[in-house]
């Protein structure tokens, strides 16, 4: 990986479930903030959108990183492919610069979706390859079965959940995390901590969430339609949490709320 990709994939703006003008505006607003990395899935149902406002933006095609994720319906060996393909052709691009399997295998068998990743990459459907959702246990899995390298395991990471064990086979396997529900879908503002610990910094409690996760070597993904939010997000590399602080916060981890879990997707894997 280069180190633009590195630098540019920390921050990456997220579109789930943004559609229509809304849409547009946010991912036009992220872009003048200064984002360059954007996320979708085929399951969002936006691709299209997504591509054209990324084309409205202006940017140069090579400055962009864009991800998005094969859904689980696709992963035969019949349907992946032209699914990917049908995917860069909403996108408006030639190349993915990050595919994902969105989910592990609903029923635990990994291999064949693995198999069709590994062969988006060799087709050239794929810059970069990765996973999304997946267990301790299945990353070691992934790591053997796949020849191109993981470039991340896109998962639920915030301050109210404990992730050490996806964290440790991170170190382990050479698979970076990636957040999604960076701030837990708001549930985040209901602890004083966050904000009285931004009071210090200078810094928004949403912000100090954000700099505590990519402190824990995680980027993150976040999203917003309000342009204030969209730049606070956005800022957060301009300060450093306390080692003090970043284990006031670690403790706030054994709350261990979860928002995604088989009660919302009835394939989810057991998460550890």
């Amino acid at each position: 990986m280069t180190i633009y990709f590195e630098k540019t994939y920390q921050r990456s703006f997220g579109t789930f479930p943004l559609k229509g003008p809304e849409l547009r505006d946010a991912v036009m607003a992220a872009a003048e903030v200064g984002y360059r990395a954007f996320d979708t899935a085929q399951m969002y149902g936006n691709e299209a959108e997504t591509g054209a406002a990324l084309r409205d933006t202006g940017l140069a095609r090579e400055d962009l990183l864009i991800t998005t994720k094969v859904g689980v319906e696709n992963f035969t060996e019949e349907a992946f492919l032209p699914s990917v393909e049908a995917s860069l052709k909403a996108l408006q691009i030639d190349q993915a610069d990050v595919l994902l399997l969105h989910w592990p295998t609903p029923g635990g068998d990994i291999r064949l979706s693995l198999e069709q990743l590994q062969k988006a990459h060799d087709r050239g459907l794929a810059r970069h390859i990765g996973i999304s959702n997946y267990t301790a246990q299945m990353m070691r899995d992934a790591e053997r079965i796949v020849e191109a390298p993981l470039v991340t395991n896109q998962v639920e990471f915030h301050p109210l959940l404990n992730q050490d064990v996806l964290l440790a086979a991170a170190t382990e396997t050479g698979i970076p995390l990636a957040s999604y529900c960076s701030v837990a879908r708001g549930e985040v503002f209901k602890h004083a901590i966050f904000g009285e610990i931004g009071a210090a910094y200078g810094k928004s409690a949403a912000q100090v969430v954000l700099r505590w996760i990519l402190q824990k070597g995680v980027s993150i993904n976040t999203m917003s339609t309000k342009p204030a939010n969209i730049r606070a997000n956005f800022e957060v590399m301009d300060f450093t949490l306390s080692s003090i602080d970043m284990d006031r916060i670690e403790e706030m981890t054994k709350t261990g709320y979860r928002i995604v879990s088989r009660d919302l997707v009835p394939y989810a894997p057991d998460f550890d």
